[in-house]
C-alpha cells in the first residue's frame, strides 16, 4: 500500500463508526446474569474459536445461540439475560435489544479483526467490504447506546479499540482437542512416499497467495513427491493455476470445514502473514486448525504467532527464500515435523487450559461484579 493510500486509509477509518461503551458501563453485567444468549452468523468459526469452550465452563449460566439471519428474536426471554454479540448484529436483534433493555443483564460485543482496516484494505473483495459495513459498522451507530462490554482477540486489537476499554479475550480451543493424543487416523504410505502441504485462507489474504506461488513451485520441482493443496476464492485461483500437483479447494462452510479436519491428515500447513495493520491484529487462531489436521506448521514471525527466538515452534521472516528452505527442511525430516506439530499441540493445550474458568465477569457467583 502505498503512502498516499495508507494516509487516506487511516482518515477514512477514523471516521468510520467504532465500539464504545454506553454512559456508565464498567466492563461487566448491569445486574444478575440468569442466561446467556449469543448472537451472530452460526455456525462460525469465532464462536467456536473462542466463545464455546468458556460458555460450557463450570458454573456459567445456560446459554443459547440464535442466528442473526433468522430473524426469529420474539419468542427470546430477555430478563436476566446477557447478550454477547459475536462480530455482527442485523435489524432484527438491534430492535430486540432496544426493546429490552430495561430487562436485560447486559450487553457484549466480541471483535476479532481490525474491521475498519479490513474495509479500507486492499485484499477484501468489495461484497465482503460492504457485508462488514452493514453488519460489523453501521449497527454501532444504534448498538454503543447498550454496550456494557467489548472483548477483542489480542492485545494489538484492545489497542486500537482504546474507546470502548475493550477486554482481551485469546483463543480458546475445546480442552478435549488439547488433551487429546495424535489421532489413530492413519498416515498413508511409507517414508519418503507423498507430502501433503497445505495452505487453507479466507478470501482477504490474497498477497499471501500471491507470496507463497513462486515457493511452493520451486518445492513441487524439487520435491517430487510433494502434493499441494490450497482453498483459493474467484480471484485467488488464478493465482495457482498451471501447477502441477496442486488442488485448488473451493472455500466451504465452518461445518464441513470442522468434518473435513477431523477426516483428513496433512503433513505441513503453511501461515504466512504479510507485514499489514490487518494482521498486527490477528490472534494464533490457524493453531486449532493445525493440531485438527495434525500437521507441522511454519508461521510467519509477529505478533500472531510469535518470533523466531522463542520456543520449538517454524517462525519465519516474511521472505521467500527462507520460507522455501524451511518447508524443504520440513519435507526431508519426518522427526522434524513430529518435533514441530508436538509443539503447536502444546501451545494449543495451554491456550485450552488457560480458557477452563469461562468468562469469569459473567458467572452468577461473583456477586461483587454486578450493579443490581
Amino acid at each position: 500500500m502505498s503512502r498516499l493510500r495508507e494516509r487516506l486509509a487511516r482518515w477514512i477509518e477514523r471516521r468510520l463508526p467504532q465500539p464504545r461503551l454506553r454512559e456508565g458501563a464498567t466492563n461487566r453485567p448491569r445486574r444478575l446474569v440468569k442466561r446467556i444468549i449469543v448472537f451472530g452468523r452460526m455456525p462460525n468459526p469465532t464462536f467456536d474459536y473462542y466463545l464455546a469452550a468458556r460458555l460450557e465452563a463450570q458454573e456459567m449460566p445456560p446459554y443459547q445461540v440464535v442466528d442473526i439471519r433468522s430473524g426469529e428474536t420474539t419468542a427470546l426471554e430477555a430478563e436476566g439475560t446477557f447478550v454477547i454479540l459475536c462480530r455482527y448484529a442485523s435489524p432484527s436483534v438491534l430492535r430486540w435489544i432496544e426493546i429490552n433493555a430495561e430487562h436485560l443483564a447486559g450487553v457484549g460485543l466480541f471483535v476479532d479483526d481490525d474491521i475498519p482496516a479490513v474495509v479500507t484494505g486492499n485484499d477484501a473483495d468489495l461484497f465482503y467490504r460492504l457485508f462488514l459495513w452493514y453488519r460489523a459498522l453501521w449497527p454501532l451507530r444504534r448498538l454503543n447506546r447498550h454496550l456494557d462490554i467489548v472483548w477483542a482477540s489480542t492485545a494489538n486489537l484492545a489497542a486500537n479499540l482504546a474507546c470502548a476499554r475493550a477486554v482481551v479475550l485469546p483463543p480458546a480451543p475445546p480442552l478435549a482437542l488439547s488433551q487429546a493424543a495424535r489421532s489413530d487416523r492413519e498416515r498413508q504410505g511409507q517414508p519418503g512416499s507423498a507430502i501433503l502441504i497445505g495452505y487453507h485462507a479466507t478470501g482477504v489474504h490474497l498477497e499471501e497467495h500471491h507470496f507463497l506461488r513462486p515457493v511452493i513451485a520451486e518445492i513441487l520441482r524439487e520435491r517430487p513427491q510433494v502434493r499441494f493443496e490450497v482453498f483459493a476464492d474467484r480471484r485467488a485461483k488464478s493465482i495457482w493455476r498451471g501447477l502441477e500437483c496442486v488442488e485448488i479447494r473451493e472455500p466451504m462452510a465452518w461445518i464441513e470445514y470442522m468434518a473435513d479436519a477431523n477426516t483428513q491428515i496433512i503433513d505441513i500447513m503453511l501461515v504466512p502473514l504479510a507485514p499489514s495493520r490487518v494482521n498486527d491484529c490477528r490472534a494464533a487462531t490457524k493453531r486449532i486448525d493445525i493440531v485438527r489436521y495434525q500437521a507441522a506448521a511454519v508461521f510467519s514471525e509477529g505478533a500472531a504467532y510469535g518470533y523466531s527466538n522463542e520456543g520449538t515452534e517454524l517462525r519465519l521472516p516474511y521472505n521467500a527464500s527462507l520460507w522455501r528452505e524451511t518447508i524443504l527442511r520440513l519435507v526431508d525430516d519426518s522427526e522434524l515435523r513430529e518435533t514441530v506439530a508436538a509443539a503447536t499441540h502444546q501451545a494449543v493445550m495451554q491456550l485450552a487450559w488457560a480458557a477452563v474458568p469461562g468468562l469469569e465477569s459473567l458467572k452468577p457467583d461473583k456477586g461483587s461484579n454486578f450493579t443490581l
